[in-house]
């Protein structure tokens, strides 16, 4: 069963990525396909890009740089769970990118989005570029939740619609394919 990692993004003080990515947790784990692990950056606690040596080279020093080694390269597909921050791409995101570099190579991503009225897709479309670069496939199927703020009741929770549930079903069963079919790819 492949391992999918669902990286909730957002590292800020009072976020709600975290109530979002619960429920996409839930609902990937339902989906029975996967080998599920949540990983919150916020938790994973990386500071920006502190590593001598370019990441290409695998040359480690740090613990922080290898624990996050080890946690990207034992997945086989990856679910962003990613705010949109002023029309653009959070950069907790884009330095967990950076950070390492092989251990992304072909392997298949999707994308829990939420926002305004975008529902966070601007970001979304910045972030794919830096994903084929690191010899990613950032499929299109997506769950863009805007205004996401009508779907959390008082205590924070996060209520998907219908139509989010059926965009994660199409999201989830088409990395299915991707991380099946790179995975010769990725030498497993």
């Amino acid at each position: 069963m492949p391992r999918l990692h669902i990286i909730v993004v957002s590292t800020r003080p009072g976020r709600v990525g975290p109530s979002i990515a619960a429920w996409f947790d839930g609902f990937a784990r339902g989906h029975g396909k996967f080998d599920v692990a949540l990983v919150d950056l916020a938790e994973v606690n990386l500071p920006f890009l502190d590593e001598p040596v370019h990441p290409r080279m695998m040359k480690y020093e740090h613990e922080h740089t290898k624990r996050w080694s080890a946690s990207v390269a034992a997945a086989d597909a990856f679910v962003f769970v990613t705010p949109e921050y002023n029309f653009g791409v959070p950069a907790p995101l884009v330095n967990a990118l950076d950070f390492v570099f092989r251990e992304w190579h072909y392997k298949p991503a999707g994308f829990v989005s939420y926002g305004g009225q975008s529902g966070g897709i601007r970001a979304v479309q910045m972030v794919k570029p830096i994903l084929t670069t690191l010899k990613m496939m950032p499929i299109p199927e997506a769950v863009a939740i805007p205004f996401f703020t009508q779907h959390r009741d008082q205590s924070g929770t996060f209520t998907a619609t219908e139509a989010h549930e059926k965009s994660a079903t199409a999201m989830l069963d088409e990395l299915l394919k991707w991380a099946d079919a790179l995975k010769s790819l990725r030498g497993a």
